[in-house]
């Protein structure tokens, strides 16, 4: 199941270091020396976030449970 979702990057330079997280999904953060690389870092983060996440609430489920999308 593939979702195109867009969330909030906060990006900031600390002397020759960059650090961002997502300010939608808390523990999502990173640091890295570029920006390009922090950007690289904090997508593969989120896609694992996400997806641990999900599989979490899939065993918190059970067996018998609905999936639906829900849009903002």
């Amino acid at each position: 199941m593939s979702m195109n979702a867009e969330y909030t990057a906060v990006l900031k330079q600390e002397g020759d270091w960059w650090i961002g997280w997502i300010e939608e999904i808390p523990g999502v953060n990173c640091q890295e020396r570029t920006k390009e690389e922090l950007r690289a870092s904090l997508r593969e983060v989120l896609a694992e976030a996400i997806e641990f996440n999900r599989q979490e609430a899939r065993n918190a489920a059970g067996e018998q449970f609905v999936e639906e999308r829900l849009a903002l």
